[in-house]
């Protein structure tokens, strides 16, 4: 099996084939792909490559490093698994923190107040009595 590759600082118009032309000098390339944005289509500045050998792979790494293409210097380095990088979004409060999309269920409801309760709850007791 190949070894995959991480190419970044991408100029936003390059293609799969000029990325396949420039890793083909290191060894066999044996894919490319350019990951684009799922709302408009533009790529998003970098992608991956995979090598037919380790070998060829580190040659890239050296060689292809820093290496300047349509005006950057692209970034060539060793692909991570997914379950080696962080979590998948941005850290910071969700949708359900603020009670946006649907109902929580009663117990992991976030508790805004010190008593535990709602606005709405205090008006409610305070009508009560």
């Amino acid at each position: 099996m190949g070894r995959k590759l991480f190419v970044g600082n991408l100029a936003f118009e390059t293609t799969e084939n000029e990325l396949k032309e420039m890793f083909s000098s290191a060894g066999t390339c044996e894919a490319t792909a350019v990951i684009r944005d799922r709302m408009t289509g533009r790529s998003r500045g970098f992608a991956f490559v995979e090598m037919s050998s380790d070998e060829e792979a580190q040659r890239a790494i050296s060689e292809l490093n820093g290496k300047e293409l349509q005006g950057r210097a692209i970034s060539v380095s060793e692909a991570r698994e997914r379950s080696e990088r962080g979590p998948a979004r941005r850290p910071g409060p969700s949708m359900r923190d603020f009670g946006g999309g649907h109902q929580a269920p009663r117990g992991d409801a976030p508790k805004f107040r010190r008593d535990g309760g709602s606005r709405r709850g205090l008006r409610a007791r305070k009508r009560s009595l």
